[in-house]
């Protein structure tokens, strides 16, 4: 049976925030959801979080689960007090406890696998993943004698000799948790900062197994934005790299930001400051960017995107977009449709080769195929309370700075007059034009100031 023990219960200082330090995000995922996701494919019966500081915040963060508990630690005196009110709250000490911090983002959970495996192959009362480090600045000295660790010293506790042991201590346990049970509540806050470590167990536990692993950027703690933008490199680094040896063309990489949820089809182009978000799916043959950003949408194939953002929206194939448009969410673009420079789109469906060129605004509307919406036109929504729909049917031409005053309906075929203000409904096969007569005074003069 195994357990994990995440600690999220401190406030971060040094990241200079009022938010929770395992709340910050790397690529759209929290520090501490990537934790639990890592240690989700472990399979374990329980994972414990035990947090403290703005403990709501953090509780209301995590996605709910039913193998996912919550113990708040109050006052926050050290990981090994953590564990004593941990082990204070679990009826069963049975099995493997896994205890780590919620600040180790890049953390596999292959690596954690290896580490359970080596410590039943040693059947050891902990396990501790160690890691040489060519500068071992701020982390806990691990020293070993007979292959077993004789004793761990947090770095402000260290002298001079123990400084320059490179083997440092990732803070990533595994332990019998009947002999850890038997000897958690010894700890003492015997020390400089006056807190109980949990390092303190390992001496007092007859069999502890440093588990070495190579320093390649997994391990790396979270203590200030600096080191959080290290981890975000890295993330975006290997998530490129596998798009790009999937057929994914980058034009500049280092610009461009891809979630991991994203998926990215074969011939795809991906230009300059293109970002592309959340559960999105860009289509084989596509041209994304430059200056494009994508969220939660699925661009079918073939599409060009240019300087434009979409979000929670669907594009069908073949359809252009751009520059500068704003596809807002829940839209739905048909193929071969056109959507040019300066053009807003809003909770619409748009059907087959529908064309909206320029400086236009449709929202809550639907739009027949083969439409096309000339320059300047707006569909006026919004009457101060409530939002009313538009619809536009096939084969229609909308004249340029026409406002469609919603709720309107106009049929099949319908063309404005440039200009018109249309309040009322059309039938089909109709010419729409509503404007004002012009008046021209003869001999006008400006009134000077």
């Amino acid at each position: 049976m195994l357990t994990v023990a995440i600690l999220a219960a401190g406030k971060g200082t040094r990241m200079a925030s009022s938010l929770p330090k395992v709340l910050h995000k790397l690529s759209g995922k929290t520090l501490l959801q990537r934790v639990i996701d890592s240690c989700k494919k472990l399979k374990p019966n329980k994972i414990f979080i035990i947090v403290g500081h703005k403990s709501k915040e953090v509780e209301n963060s995590v996605l709910k689960n039913k193998n996912i508990h919550f113990i708040v630690q109050n006052p926050q005196k050290g990981t090994g007090h953590a564990i004593q009110v941990l082990s204070q709250q679990v009826k069963r000490h049975e099995g493997e406890l896994i205890v780590l911090n919620g600040d180790v983002p890049l953390i596999k959970s292959e690596t954690l696998k290896k580490l359970i495996n080596y410590h039943d192959s040693k059947t050891a009362d902990v396990s501790l993943i160690t890691t040489k480090k060519k500068n071992p600045h701020g982390y806990g000295r691990v020293f070993i004698k007979d292959n077993l660790i004789e004793r761990i010293v947090e770095e402000k506790d260290c002298n001079n000799d123990e400084r320059s042991n490179v083997l440092t201590n990732a803070g990533i346990y595994c332990f019998k948790w009947k002999s850890l049970s038997m000897i958690i509540n010894a700890l003492e806050s015997n020390n400089k900062q006056k807190e109980i470590y949990l390092t303190d167990t390992i001496t007092l536990l007859e069999k502890s197994y440093s588990f070495e692993v190579e320093d390649n950027g997994e391990l790396q703690g979270i203590n200030n934005r600096v080191q959080l933008s290290e981890c975000e490199e890295t993330i975006q680094s290997l998530i490129k790299e596998k798009h790009m040896l999937e057929g994914v063309t980058f034009i500049n990489p280092a610009s461009c930001t891809i979630s991991e949820e994203s998926i990215i089809g074969l011939d795809v182009i991906i230009e300059a400051n293109t970002h592309i978000r959340g559960n999105s799916k860009i289509s084989n043959n596509c041209k994304i960017g430059p200056n494009s950003f994508i969220e939660d949408t699925i661009v079918n194939e073939n599409c060009e995107i240019i300087n434009s953002t979409i979000f929670n929206s669907k594009i069908m194939d073949n359809v252009k977009i751009g520059p500068y448009s704003h596809i807002r969410p829940n839209c739905e673009i048909s193929s071969h449709s056109k959507i040019g420079n300066f053009v807003e789109i809003k909770n619409s469906q748009l059907d087959k080769e529908v064309k909206v060129n320029h400086l236009s605004y449709i929202g809550d509307s639907k739009v027949g195929k083969y439409t096309n919406i000339g320059a300047g036109t707006i569909t006026a929504n919004f009457d101060g309370t409530k939002k009313y729909p538009t619809n536009i049917g096939k084969n229609s031409s909308i004249g340029a700075n026409t406002v469609l005053i919603a709720p309107i309906n106009l049929g099949d075929s319908v063309t404005t007059g440039a200009g018109s203000v249309i309040t009322k409904d059309s039938q089909n096969n109709c010419l729409a034009i509503a404007r004002s007569k012009q008046v021209n005074i003869k001999n006008w003069k400006k009134n000077k100031s």
